[in-house]
């Protein structure tokens, strides 16, 4: 294949990448990287694991003289968050991702570009091959459908797994050492409407242009909400008019990512009434948005007729949802100054036969606050007349004040870059509590180059970030 990237080092990390960016993996969808991840271990005579959900453990042996030095893990995730600008043509099941560089940046041509968590996948099997230089033994674990609930992780079997300290590849800050992160859960608040024969004008309502990202790490950074922008609205417009009728509601397509897109079709008397009272709305709300959103767009225009609409109690219900149902960050850490302790985003609404679903994602450093936020969607579901269910718990992973891992990559960041990496604790979900919780003795750390816009079309890569970053696993390998 002819490759995009030229002229960095370590060449292997940068052409692995490439390669699996030609193998589509979205979520539940990771058999083909599975299998070229199996076919690259057996090509090299190397100990490989691979299980029913498509997760693969490759191991290797230590380097001559480094038998005596104790194993290390490895781990990062397959799949990828598939997000896509709405004029662009990818089948992320079908087609391969167009990378190209943009300065010091690489980037995928109207799509997510996977580095959350590809370039995980690439560092481990460049190290697996030889090219981070010599090693202790090492395991390298690629999990699945990390980006739906960190659902490989939890199913995969850690007998396999002997080592007892481990090296998490998914963080996105060159600089930073993540020593602890949030739990989660999905929760689904399902209305199952009752519907009437259409009758009057069709709108279509469309909010775009918004930034979007990752809903753990960008919660904080006054990013806007499409489908609660879109529920802003729509309750104008409700107070105003209330003979207003939904027809179907869309938006977003990630619970784990900041929905930048939404879609309402409604069926009313007098559309260009509406138009106002919407148009109105929008200037206030472009008023107080963050530069980052400065692309906001709201579009309004008339559409075919439909067969039915919602009846006029169950549209006030959906729209009141989206009204009050709590978003974004709920309370910060008084441990942690800066620390995002909980949060909410209602990440998709999706409607199929008169049945509309919302989606959402809470995250917590508390279990007990984990557990309100589960009280309060059931409350918020009892009062609308909707269904509750709360599935993919996943636990937090708690800072440990000891680390002799944390310590040695610290010591090695430092002697490559001449600076000091900090510590923190991240609001976002990362793997590692799980893998903590199945195994209680391992020693972790997370890391990463440095990455922009994850979960978004407007994803990056820095390339010389990511150069300096396997520089210094280099170096920890070296003085393990």
């Amino acid at each position: 294949m002819e490759y995009v990237i030229q002229g960095r080092n370590p060449e292997a990390v940068f052409r692995f990448f490439e390669e699996i960016s030609q193998i589509p993996r979205p979520s539940y969808h990771e058999e083909r990287i599975a299998d070229y991840l199996v076919s690259f271990a057996e090509t090299r005579g190397l100990e490989c694991v691979r299980d029913a959900l498509h997760n693969v453990l490759i191991k290797a042996p230590a380097d001559p003289g480094l038998e005596s030095i104790p194993a290390i893990l490895f781990q990062g995730h397959t799949d990828m968050v598939c997000e896509k600008n709405a004029d662009t043509e990818h089948d992320f099941l079908k087609d391969p991702l167009k990378l190209y560089v943009d300065g010091d940046r690489l980037r995928a041509k109207g799509t997510t570009l996977g580095a959350d968590n590809g370039i995980a996948v690439a560092m481990m099997m460049a190290m697996l091959d030889g090219a981070l230089g010599p090693h202790p033994a090492i395991e390298c674990l690629f999990t699945t459908a990390e980006e739906v609930g960190l659902n490989g992780a939890e199913g995969f079997d850690y007998r396999h797994v002997t080592a007892r300290r481990m090296v998490n590849l998914d963080s996105e800050a060159l600089g930073w050492v993540t020593a602890g992160c949030a739990g989660g859960i999905r929760s689904d608040l399902v209305l199952s409407a009752t519907t009437e024969l259409f009758s009057g004008t069709a709108l279509r309502v469309s909010v775009k242009g918004l930034m979007g990202g990752h809903s753990g790490e960008n919660i904080n950074s006054g990013r806007a909400n499409a489908n609660k922008l879109m529920g802003r609205l729509l309750g104008a417009l409700l107070d105003a008019m209330p003979e207003i009728r939904l027809i179907r509601l869309t938006g977003g397509s990630k619970d784990n990512a900041i929905p930048r897109e939404c879609e309402a079709l409604l069926a009313l008397s007098d559309p260009e009434a509406a138009s106002d009272i919407l148009e109105e709305e929008a200037m206030r709300i472009a008023q107080e948005l963050s530069p980052c959103d400065r692309e906001f767009t709201l579009t309004v225009e008339t559409d075919a007729p439909e067969a039915v609409m919602l009846s006029a109690e169950d549209t006030r219900h959906a729209i009141s949802l989206m009204r009050s149902a709590k978003n974004g960050v709920i309370a910060m850490s008084e441990d942690i100054k800066g620390l995002v302790q909980t949060s909410r985003n209602l990440g998709v609404i999706t409607t199929e036969d008169a049945t509309i679903t919302f989606v959402f994602s809470s995250r917590s450093s508390k279990e007990c606050e984990l557990d309100a936020c589960v009280e309060d969607l059931d409350t918020l579901a009892a009062e609308l007349g909707c269904s509750a269910r709360h599935y993919s718990r996943y636990p937090g992973w708690e800072f440990a004040s000891v680390s002799p891992l944390r310590e040695a990559y610290l010591q090695a960041y430092r002697e490559v870059t001449g600076k000091d990496a900090a510590v923190n604790v991240i609001h976002a979900g990362l793997e590692c509590g799980i893998i903590r919780s199945k195994l209680p003795d391992m020693d972790i750390i997370s890391v990463g180059p440095t990455m922009h816009d994850i979960h978004s079309p407007d994803e990056a890569l820095e390339l010389g970030d990511t150069e300096i970053f396997c520089k210094t696993l280099t170096r920890l390998l070296e003085i393990l």
